[in-house]
């Protein structure tokens, strides 16, 4: 063999290994998925009083608990077939503010095939990691009211349409600034929507939470979004940490700072629930950090923390990740 052909040899060797050892490298396929997605929001708006009933039932849903949820805890009506509960649906489609936000809702979201391919895609890329893991059987696009973006049952995903018609809209605008916060509004954005029903549904089959220390509750967090980000292979990272470009550059660029202000302040192994709270839950900027950063700098620890692990272990597979202690990953950090 010549030295080019020995060269040429080396070149494929070390492709070859560089393409094993991407341990989001999977090929996806949906063929074992049977996801049904029902539009309820649009059965409530478009059926007659005397067909709201008989069109829920037809699209065999009306035994789902997502169903309860709707009706009792987002627009408390009381449940499905008792008296006077079409008649309070009926009342709520035709209340004024609600007529304009569910116009809003049908043009923000005429076609919704391409959000169903995309989380169809989505559960097939985790399924492909998690051959076992529990799959949704229903997925129901729906108007909470406001209540939550993605709610999830053993079997189901509620998803509030209504959260992802942007901050600019006229109708999010209104919205009261005592109850939804500027900042809330602004997250309201339609780009994190497949995102956000991946992420809920790790975090109620997958990850779930449990009390523990700082440490691992971090690590448990990026362990939720690193999953997230392997349903979404071909999507910025950003995307699965729910960040925009300039916060997700800003945490980047500070992850070391506030590595080193846990460890210097000794939070990392504590269990106080309010620490763990600021640096891992929704707020205008993560708590007792500067307010021009990032919430949830917590999230995007744990997520870094993980993409280290998986750097130096790149053949450790997603299952395996999931059953690793958090101090074995912890300790494999490199800032």
């Amino acid at each position: 063999m010549n030295y080019k052909n020995i060269f040429y040899v080396i070149i494929l060797f070390f492709s070859i290994i560089s393409c094993k050892s991407d341990p989001l490298d999977v090929n996806p396929s949906a063929k074992n998925l049977n996801i049904s997605y029902i539009n309820l929001d649009s059965i409530f708006v478009h059926s007659s009083l005397q067909n709201l009933e008989r069109n829920i039932f037809m699209s065999k849903f009306s035994q789902g608990e997502i169903l309860d949820y709707e009706l009792g805890h987002c627009l408390r009506v009381g449940q499905l077939g008792d008296s006077g509960t079409a008649e309070r649906i009926q009342l709520f489609v035709n209340d004024k503010y609600i007529k304009r936000l569910e116009r809003k809702i049908q043009i923000k979201f005429t076609d919704l095939n391409e959000r169903k391919a995309k989380i169809t895609e989505a559960f097939a890329y985790l399924n492909a990691h998690f051959p076992k893991g529990k799959t949704p059987k229903n997925v129901v696009f729906m108007n909470s009211l406001f209540t939550s973006n993605v709610f999830c049952t053993e079997s189901e995903i509620g998803i509030g349409l209504e959260r992802y018609l942007g901050p600019k809209t006229d109708v999010i605008k209104e919205l009261p600034t005592e109850q939804f916060f500027q900042w809330i509004k602004d997250q309201m954005l339609d780009e994190y929507l497949e995102r956000d029903v991946l992420t809920a549904w790790i975090m109620t089959h997958y990850v779930p939470e449990k009390k523990s220390n700082t440490a691992e509750a971090i690590v448990n967090w990026g362990k939720i979004i690193y999953f997230t980000e392997a349903a979404f292979p071909n999507k910025e990272e950003r995307i699965a940490l729910r960040y925009s470009k300039k916060d997700y550059d800003w945490a980047l660029e500070n992850e070391y700072a506030f590595w080193k202000y846990l460890v210097d302040e000794k939070l990392l192994f504590g269990e106080n629930e309010r620490d763990q709270a600021n640096f891992l839950n929704d707020a205008p900027f993560t708590i007792g950090l500067p307010k021009k950063g990032p919430d949830r700098l917590g999230q995007f620890l744990g997520w870094r923390i993980i993409h280290s692990y998986m750097e130096q272990f790149p053949y450790t597979s997603l299952e395996e990740l999931l059953k690793l202690p958090y101090n074995t990953i912890l300790q494999e950090y490199e800032v």
